[in-house]
């Protein structure tokens, strides 16, 4: 891959569409353009135009669009072909622009032009892959958010208030024949609290955003017909599971996407765990455990009925993954009237369900959103990604070891020297600290035109 290169791209879903755009971006451009539709356009001006082939026929009519660099998404001379939304029109526009010098565009390559031409920072860019797979409203306006900066502006505010910090306990430093112990200074240990302060805060809007992207992926299982699979379309609103009254009905696993609040919810239906019967049901109870090793959460469904004590899961608790939070949901709870079965302050946590009924079912949504300390119509989230996170903690332990070298040995080299790792974990998140290897595994992610 060479920066020099012109490249190209059809920049909209496959398929039929009444619109079909083709992106090219480079410094071959204007040249392809001009061979391509005669006359480049007015910049940023819609001009109607023929796409012409090798020997002067018309592939296509529609717009065209310029944008010369470095004002355009990529910082590069960049032309977009609006045209018919036909696969074979789109290609065969593509192997035209091919043809003529360009070279088809790698996922995400647009993008990562704009990052390296200082068009977006590297939290901006990660955004719009965030913002085009949004999978709810909330996720949108997160990512979005992070698109317009306010993230970037979170993690450049952090890193600024370390930047005085290190400031300062390096001036120190410098001037240690100074009569005031300017690393004793009340100031200093006021700084590090609106740090520690001023990190709370970022961690948690991140934190927020992580949630509206990943969501959580929730688990179903306990024996068989305990009501897993009525559990799975009671939540969906559809019947998105078979039901029958014959144990092991669900052989393979069944995916549902939900939302909740705008978190979505990715729940997953199992096979009964028993003994298996053949070597089908015994794949499928192999299948469950995997899916449960991965799963953020389990819901073990009882049967409240036939089992109120909840042995079905003493008996199968040790097959479970010994790290994974589980709750208990005792299912049938318009056939057992008077029992305690609520109970989240348990361990594990207790909740009663009729997936006939509906009832008990909003608990158990509320439930399932403290559990991953998600806020409804958090405001102030911003889109973000795991290594977002890590890059914080990490940050953030170093300024707390800081605060540590400097309250109990007053070492200030040290001190100096955990801020300044501080600040450079920060730095990942934006790009300002970067290698090839993270680029390519961030933008190996995009779609090819974009």
């Amino acid at each position: 891959m060479s920066r020099t290169d012109t490249i190209v791209a059809i920049a909209t879903p496959p398929g039929r569409g009444g619109i079909g755009i083709v992106r090219l971006s480079g410094p071959k451009t204007p040249e392809i353009g001009a061979r391509l539709i005669g006359d480049l356009p007015r910049p940023r001006h819609a001009t109607f135009a023929r796409f012409l082939g090798a020997e002067g026929t018309v592939l296509d009519t529609g717009l065209a669009l310029f944008f010369p660099a470095p004002h355009s998404y990529t910082g590069e001379h960049v032309l977009e072909l609006h045209g018919h939304g036909g696969p074979f029109v789109l290609e065969a526009l593509e192997a035209r622009v091919v043809a003529l010098g360009a070279r088809r565009a790698l996922p995400g390559e647009f993008t990562q032009r704009a990052f390296l031409n200082d068009k977006l920072d590297l939290a901006q860019a990660e955004a719009v892959a965030d913002l085009i797979d949004a999978g709810s409203r909330e996720a949108a306006r997160a990512a979005l958010r992070s698109l317009q900066g306010e993230f970037s502006a979170m993690v450049q505010g952090l890193g600024e208030a370390l930047l005085e910090l290190r400031t300062y306990v390096e001036a120190a430093i410098d001037f240690p024949e100074e009569e005031i112990d300017f690393l004793a200074d009340r100031e200093l240990g006021e700084r590090f609290a609106a740090v520690r302060a001023h990190f709370a805060a970022v961690q948690e809007s991140a934190q927020q955003g992580r949630l509206l992207r990943e969501g959580m992926t929730v688990v179903i299982a306990g024996r068989p017909n305990a009501g897993k699979s009525s559990l799975l379309n009671r939540l969906a609103g559809y019947d998105a599971a078979i039901v029958t009254e014959l144990p092991g009905t669900t052989r393979d696993v069944v995916r549902e996407r939900i939302e909740l609040d705008g978190l979505p919810l990715h729940v997953l239906d199992t096979a009964g765990l028993r003994p298996a019967q053949d070597r089908i049901e015994a794949e499928g109870i192999r299948r469950a455990q995997a899916e449960m090793a991965r799963a953020d959460r389990v819901l073990f469904v009882i049967d409240a009925v036939e089992d109120p004590t909840a042995a079905a899961y003493d008996a199968e608790r040790g097959q479970l993954p010994p790290s994974l939070p589980v709750t208990l949901v005792f299912n049938k709870l318009d056939q057992t009237r008077g029992l305690p079965l609520a109970d989240t302050a348990a361990d594990p946590p207790r909740l009663g369900v009729s997936a006939l009924t509906g009832e008990g079912l909003p608990a158990l949504r509320e439930h399932l959103k403290r559990s991953m300390g998600y806020q409804s119509a958090a405001g102030s989230a911003v889109s973000a990604r795991v290594r977002h996170l890590d890059a914080l903690a990490r940050a953030r332990t170093h300024t707390a070891e800081a605060e540590r070298q400097l309250v109990e040995n007053r070492a200030g080299e040290l001190v100096a020297e955990e801020l300044r790792l501080a600040h450079q974990a920060l730095g990942e998140i934006t790009g300002e600290v970067t290698t090839e290897e993270l680029l390519g595994r961030i933008f190996a992610s995009f779609c090819i035109g974009k």
